[in-house]
């Protein structure tokens, strides 16, 4: 697996290890961190651009890749389309000449639902609807889902592609390239007032991590060379959002607001009746039950921190002999 280090890696990890599975991550550790990785698993830092990464391939005779590893960051990817690309595309054509070469039976590609359909105005996106991306990043996950098509038909390469809604849950990382969710959970429990940029009206389809990590363990043996959507077809506000987190803290302040930011979609959702028909998938977990799950994680992981620094050792020795 690649990019298993990360915030929906380590969750299937996880997942592919209870199920009885040998998992090696391959991970660069960019934005992905080792404390998230299963012991049990086994970690090989490095990047999947990487040329000798052949060499992993031959020795290891992997059964199935699940491509996770990305350049995620779609305001980076406008800033930086060349690392994008090489990330994003040169990467997976990396790793789909590796499958090829060594007998890899099966790739399982992580795409982005929310990037790659544009704006959803009238529906929830089919995964007939033709791509419309409005960013680098969006063009290039369209891209690498061509080319796995491609080696599909040409190299006789299976795979199944998931494009995802909007990802949260326990793990994401509040900075960086952090989903909505995320920031405003860490910003809450921060005791820091939370910014919306536009009107807040935005609507976006949220899914939680679990359910996305049930799609890739059903893609392990169903759904060959097909894409499917893996969301919940229902849309959520950004303001509305921020309410019904906000009523988990006793504390929250009235959000800011701020000009939106260039390229943002009004509307995502996707439709998930392929996902139900084909891969026996549907997503299971409630908006609020998600929402107060990840909050209780980054709840338990500010009262973690607030508590080793109060008794480090140095800490300690400060209070007693400092006057």
């Amino acid at each position: 697996m690649t990019g298993g280090a990360g915030f929906i890696g380590s969750h299937v990890v996880d997942a592919y290890l209870a199920q009885g599975h040998d998992v090696t991550v391959v991970d660069d550790l960019s934005t992905g961190k080792k404390k998230n990785v299963n012991p049990q698993a086994r970690l090989v830092t490095a990047d999947i651009r990487d040329p000798n990464l052949g060499a992993l391939f031959a020795a290891s005779r992997f059964e199935v890749v699940t491509h996770l590893a990305a350049q995620l960051d779609v305001r980076k990817s406008v800033q930086d389309p060349c690392f994008d690309a090489s990330v994003n595309i040169l990467g997976t054509l990396r790793l789909l000449e590796c499958c090829r070469t060594y007998g890899v039976r099966k790739m399982i590609f992580s795409s982005s639902g929310g990037t790659i359909y544009g704006e959803c105005t009238t529906r929830a996106a089919h995964e007939e609807d033709p791509p419309r991306p409005e960013s680098p990043y969006g063009i290039s996950k369209d891209t690498a889902e061509r080319y796995i098509r491609y080696y599909g038909k040409v190299y006789r390469l299976p795979y199944t592609i998931l494009r995802y809604a909007n990802v949260y849950g326990p793990r994401q990382d509040a900075h960086g390239e952090a989903g909505v969710v995320a920031i405003f959970a860490g910003k809450l429990i921060a005791k820091e007032r939370v910014t919306i940029y536009g009107t807040g009206q935005q609507e976006r389809d949220y899914v939680f991590v679990s359910d996305v990590v049930q799609a890739n363990v059903a893609a392990l043996t169903k759904g060959e060379n097909d894409t499917f959507n893996v969301g919940t077809g229902l849309t959520t506000s950004v303001n509305s959002l921020y309410e019904d987190l906000a009523r988990l803290d006793k504390d929250a302040k009235k959000a800011a607001y701020a000009p939106v930011r260039p390229g943002e979609l009004a509307r995502s959702v996707l439709s998930v009746e392929r996902a139900r028909k084909h891969l026996g998938w549907e997503p299971l977990i409630t908006l609020q039950k998600g929402l107060e799950e990840t909050y209780n994680f980054f709840q338990q992981q500010n009262n973690s921190a607030v508590f080793k620094n109060r008794y480090t050792p140095k800490a300690i020795t400060r209070s007693l002999y400092v006057p």
